[in-house]
């Protein structure tokens, strides 16, 4: 009962602090692992040739200042990252078990800047450049561009693996009101009409939703009612949470959202309430 591996929120610095408690297995099979790739020498990110496999020689160890807690951190980030690579780790939620992380091509040469994981932590620019010489990159264009794969109307139910992708870098995470949920831990959402009422497997009609308000929507009298316009999605209370039934958006994903709007801005006349 008392195991549990807990990642805390990340901080203003972008370190992720934790707490776990592993029960006997987990902690035989660690520090099994740790013998290995937590030696001086062995998964040194600042070598030149990082070691991974064999002795590191006398050079490679006095090279390396970093203390037990630092090389304990680089060998299970270098196991993560390997276990990332294999092919029999399968999928979730239609995609391979990997690292998504979406940033603004302007952003690219700013240090100043972050790139975003699917589950919400931010990367440095200087590191999400790194991880992108080994990764496979998408150009996502918000425009008029339509990519003919991201709209497949009634000829599929499931969302496909583009679509994910794009619902991804566009929403970051749950398009409920305050939830914070990553994109990591959402379903797909038919958001201008649940499927079996007719609605389209179309970019521009799915959202994001996580696993715990995922089943809040539908066409209960008591359910909330979605749709979604202009790239952005609305939630409708029923009237027994809001007798006004104001429609509502998330903005904790989308932070800039909360700018004082345009003139020319605006999902409608009736401006949602942000959440």
């Amino acid at each position: 009962r008392k195991r549990h591996f807990t990642m805390g929120r990340q901080g203003a610095d972008k370190m992720t602090s934790g707490r776990f408690c592993l029960d006997p297995t987990a902690a035989a099979h660690v520090e099994a692992l740790l013998a290995k790739f937590a030696r001086p020498g062995v998964c040194d990110p600042d070598a030149t040739v990082p070691i991974i496999d064999g002795e590191p020689d006398a050079d490679a160890r006095r090279a390396d200042g970093r203390s037990h807690g630092q090389r304990c951190h680089d060998a299970i980030a270098m196991i993560a990252r390997n276990a990332l690579t294999d092919e029999q780790i399968g999928q979730h939620r239609g995609l391979p078990v990997t690292v998504i992380v979406t940033a603004d091509v302007n952003d690219l040469d700013d240090d100043s800047a972050h790139a975003r994981t699917a589950g919400g932590t931010l990367v440095p620019m200087r590191d999400f450049r790194r991880m992108g010489q080994h990764a496979t990159n998408y150009l996502a264009l918000f425009d008029d561009a339509r990519p003919l794969w991201l709209w497949h109307g009634r000829d599929r139910r499931l969302a496909s693996g583009p679509q994910r992708l794009m619902l991804i870098a566009s929403e970051r995470g749950c398009s409920f009101p305050g939830c914070g949920a990553g994109a990591y831990y959402c379903q797909v959402h038919h958001a201008n009409g649940d499927w079996q009422d007719g609605g389209r497997t179309d970019i521009d009609d799915l959202t994001l939703a996580c696993e715990r308000d995922h089943p809040l929507a539908g066409r209960g009298p008591n359910q909330w009612k979605t749709a979604k316009r202009h790239g952005i999605t609305t939630w409708t209370p029923p009237k027994i949470v809001d007798p006004q039934q104001r429609p509502r958006v998330n903005s904790f994903h989308h932070p800039e959202r909360r700018m004082p709007p345009t003139r020319s801005g605006g999902i409608d006349s009736e401006e949602p309430v942000a959440s």
